[in-house]
Formats: C-alpha cells, sequence, structure tokens
C-alpha cells in the first residue's frame, strides 16, 4: 500500500457545536477517572508498586488527577533486561515494518484526541487550543518520523569501483533511555520515544513526575497499537531515586533528554564518564531551555508586533522552552509599543482551562513560588506597567507580569524563568537589539519585526538562534514547517521532526561486496 505524503494534522475547529460537546463529555470522563493508580510498564507486564507519586490538578490543586508507580533501581534492571530481549526482533525488523506501527499509533492518537485534550487540560493545566496544538504535534511526529524511516531503510548507494559494490545502511543503537519534560506530556513524549524505536531501538521510558498520567495514555496507545512487549518499557520515578543510574548503566547506549539546562548538563556530565567494561560511548541527545526574545524595528508592522510578543511571552503562561520573554523595541516606537501590549493584556483572563481561559494556571508551587520570587526581582529592575499579582488559593495562578525600561544585563533579561514574565528593553537601533538579543547564554528562538529587506538579511546571519521567526510570533514551530531546536545552553542542536534527527538513533554501517 502507498504511502500517502505527510500533511499536518488540522487543528480543532473550536466554532463547531460537536467539537465543544465532545470535549465537554470527555472532560466529565476524566474527571470520573480522577483517583486511578497508574502501573509501571516493564516487557510488556504491569507493576503496581506501594511508593506512589500523586498528580495533582493545577487549576484545582486539591484534586488528585491519580497515582502513578515509582519505579526503583531493581525496576530499572528488569526494564534494561526486558529491553535488551526486546531488541533482538525489534531491532531485526525493517524500517517500513516498525513504521506501520506508527501509522497505526497515529490512527489511535487521532481517534482518542478529544480526551487527550481533556487529560491535558487537567493534569497540565492548559486551555482547549494549547492541548489541541499539542496533540496535534504529537500525531505530527509520528506520521513525519514514519515515512522519514522508509527513507532510511533505502540507505545510499556509494560511489562503485570495478568490480566493487558499496552500499551504506543503518543501524539501531540498541536500547536507550527517553527522558521527557512535564510541559509537552505527549508531544515530547511521543516525538521522543518514536524516534528511537522507529529506527529499531528499545527504550526505558521516564516520565515528568508532574504529569505522569499523560505519558500514561501514551503507553495505552502504543500498547493498542501493537508494539511488542519491552520496546518501550515504562519507568516512572524520581530523578534522585534512578535518574543517575538511567543514564550510566552500562547497557544504555543514548540518552534522549528534554529539561532544564542544569539537568542536561548533569546528564551530558554523566554519560560521558568512561565506565567499566564499556563498549560504547553514550550519546546524548539534549533540548534545555532558552531565554528567547522577540526584537521590534522603527519599520515594523506595530499592532502585528504587540500581538506577537504577547502570543510569544503568555501561551500556555509562559511554560515553552520557546517562550519570548524579552521584547527588544526600538526607541522610537517603544513607548507605542508598550502600550499596545499592556492594551492587549487587558483581554487576556486568568482562569481554569476547562473554561477556556486564555492564561491558565502555572504547573505546581514550587513554580509559583520561583516566578514570584522573579516577580519580585522585576520591581527592582524595571517598572511594573501590568500584572504580577498572585493567588495559590485553589489553583497556582499568576496574572501575567510584564516590566519596561529593564536594561539588558538586568535578570530578568537574561535568566529563564519559564512563567508569564516579561521584561521590555529600549534600544537606540535596530543593530543594538540584535546585540541586546544575542546576550545570553541560550540560542532556541527569535523573532524579529521590521519591514527592512537589509534588516531581515543581516539578523539571517547575526541573530544566533535556532529557530528566527521573521514578522511572526517566536513559538509554535510545526513539525515539517519550521523544524525545531537550537544550540549554546539551548541543546545539542539536532532539528526535530527531520531526518538528520533519526540519524541520532543509528549508526552507519558500509558494506563493500566484491563480485
Amino acid at each position: 500500500m502507498p504511502i500517502e505524503p505527510f500533511k499536518n494534522d488540522a487543528p480543532t475547529d473550536w466554532e463547531k457545536t460537536e467539537n465543544r460537546e465532545a470535549l465537554n463529555k470527555n472532560l466529565e470522563y476524566v474527571r470520573s477517572e480522577f483517583g486511578k493508580e497508574y502501573p509501571l510498564i516493564i516487557g510488556g507486564k504491569e507493576v503496581l508498586k506501594e511508593h506512589k507519586l500523586a498528580s495533582y490538578n493545577p487549576a484545582a490543586h486539591h484534586e488528585t488527577v491519580g497515582y502513578m508507580s515509582q519505579a526503583d533501581k531493581e525496576n530499572l534492571e528488569e526494564a534494561i533486561t526486558a529491553a535488551k530481549n526486546a531488541y533482538e526482533h525489534w531491532g531485526s525488523l525493517t524500517f517500513l515494518e516498525r513504521a506501520r506501527y506508527l501509522f497505526k499509533a497515529s490512527k489511535i492518537m487521532q481517534r482518542r484526541k478529544s480526551e487527550l485534550i481533556a487529560w491535558q487540560i487537567y493534569e497540565a493545566g492548559k486551555n482547549w487550543a494549547e492541548a489541541d496544538g499539542e496533540i496535534n504535534e504529537a500525531i505530527d511526529f509520528i506520521e513525519m518520523y514514519a515515512r522519514q524511516a522508509i527513507e532510511l531503510m533505502e540507505g545510499k548507494d556509494l560511489v562503485t569501483l570495478p568490480g566493487v559494490e558499496n552500499h551504506l545502511e543503518y543501524k539501531p543503537l540498541g536500547v536507550g533511555a527517553i527522558i521527557s519534560p512535564w510541559n509537552f506530556p505527549i508531544a515530547i513524549v511521543t516525538g521522543m520515544t518514536v524516534s528511537a524505536i522507529v529506527t529499531g531501538n528499545t527504550v526505558l521510558l521516564k516520565p515528568a513526575s508532574l504529569t505522569p498520567i499523560i505519558a500514561a495514555k501514551f503507553m495505552e496507545i502504543m500498547h493498542e497499537a501493537g508494539i511488542p512487549d519491552g520496546v518501550i518499557n515504562f519507568v516512572p520515578g524520581s530523578s534522585r531515586e534512578i535518574g543517575d543510574d538511567l543514564v550510566t548503566h552500562r547497557d544504555i547506549n543514548f540518552i534522549s533528554f528534554t529539561g532544564s539546562k542544569e539537568a542536561g548538563l548533569h546528564i551530558d556530565e554523566l554519560a560521558h564518564k568512561r565506565i567499566p567494561n564499556q563498549r560504547w560511548i553514550k550519546r546524548v541527545i539534549a533540548e534545555m531551555g532558552g531565554k528567547n526574545g522577540v526584537i521590534v524595528d522603527e519599520s515594523a508592522d506595530l499592532d502585528a508586533a504587540a500581538e506577537g510578543i504577547v502570543t510569544s511571552a503568555f501561551g500556555y503562561q509562559g511554560q515553552k522552552c520557546s517562550a519570548g520573554s524579552r521584547a527588544v523595541v526600538h526607541e522610537n516606537v517603544y513607548d507605542e509599543v508598550v502600550e499596545k501590549i499592556v492594551e492587549r493584556m487587558n483581554h487576556l483572563h486568568v482562569g481554569t482551562g476547562t473554561e477556556n481561559n486564555p492564561v491558565g494556571p502555572v504547573i505546581d508551587d514550587k513554580a509559583f513560588n520561583k516566578i514570584n520570587e522573579y516577580i519580585e526581582i522585576g520591581n527592582k529592575e524595571g517598572e511594573l506597567v501590568f500584572g504580577g499579582n498572585s493567588d495559590n488559593t485553589e489553583g497556582y495562578y499568576i496574572t501575567p507580569a510584564i516590566f519596561k525600561d529593564v536594561q539588558p544585563d538586568a535578570r530578568i533579561m537574561k535568566e529563564e524563568i519559564f512563567g508569564p514574565v516579561l521584561a521590555i528593553c529600549k534600544v537606540a537601533n535596530f543593530e543594538e537589539g540584535i546585540d541586546v538579543y544575542n546576550d545570553t547564554e541560550f540560542g532556541l528562538t527569535g523573532a524579529l519585526y521590521t519591514n527592512n529587506r537589509e534588516q531581515i538579511t543581516y539578523a539571517r546571519r547575526k541573530m544566533e538562534c535556532g529557530n528566527l521567526f521573521i514578522n511572526g510570533k517566536c513559538t509554535g514551530a510545526l513539525v515539517g514547517v519550521q523544524p525545531f531546536g537550537g544550540y549554546y545552553m539551548s541543546g545539542t542542536g539536532e532539528k526535530t521532526g527531520t531526518i538528520e534527527y533519526l540519524t541520532h538513533f543509528v549508526q552507519a554501517k558500509t558494506v563493500a561486496e566484491n563480485y
């Protein structure tokens, strides 16, 4: 059967009554599932543990979404053994055979889309559009990686010498670890996991402790798609308890990680320390966040720029590695841009995702406290022109904070906050704006609003980021449209959703046959 060309999954049309009714029905269903216990899955077997971790609804933190069993070191050993055993068969399949499992998983995820949106609203605190967009991305990853794996199957024909046929082919690495974040608990879990398994590897999946129930739903989908036992082993657990052992284990050949800079650097350091009887040099694929910004030139469409700044800064409460938490604005239009930003904020109501409010809760009390600390810092480093108040009586709610007249070297201009805080800085000219933008340790996303072609050309060369958006917001990269990934302290540079990304999970083997 021919494989159809890739097409991005379509967003849900919330204007249609049937879509709203379906979501409301699933919100009721998911709520009826609150408080259930979820097991580890090792070699296809469910393992319920006495030690469980509660997952709470950040919009109403007295509500327990579910209880997740916690893996210990013994469970890790069992999971690695199961993954090694499963690899013998799974790694011997063709790329096409493995891709067909993914195509089936995509159909299941599409069918369960409304339910998955409901889980995200409750466990991750997302609104309808943010949750919907994440399911779209997860489906896109499955569809794209399946097609690209089929391309890898062909390998490469090399220069043929007289009497010698040369060919390059790709082989899987073996057993790997997937360590995923809480802020995209289905899209990134899906992308990281399916990219590794479609290339023939088997994995241990350790989801984030704050959103493990959504990851368990991913496991349900993979099981329904028929992924063989042991190919994905589900080992949620404390990073303190099992994290280092997972990374340093002799039989783990690669680690795919998305999360904080501190955790990513720790993993990279551990992975590259030599261990006894080591055969593989471990590969680390890491995405670690950013301190992204939007530059506005005096020639820009100021309404579009203000809209892009607000969306980039406060989409999903600023809890995206791509969030644009800095606005760098030309002095000639500075006051007008600030005014337009504040004006738009009056329409961003704060409240629950179930009611589809534009701004929902931050993820937990730790994030709530840390963001409030940065707001206090902002009060010393700039002038608060909007928001900044908070209330955690029922949920972890923070009204987005906007500070103007912030200096380029201020902490809120340079440090990743991971919350709804925007710093606005004034610059005398476009080139100074680029310099201010580049003055961080990160290099993930950036945006430039200008109608000057020379400045666009300059920014292409000089703005140091993996994803640059011209006259558009710096969040919301689409699979296959804007391959995502940065460098410097934002990560190891891989672009998700590309065939080059898949090559990180394989080894190249050259075969020369004399005839």
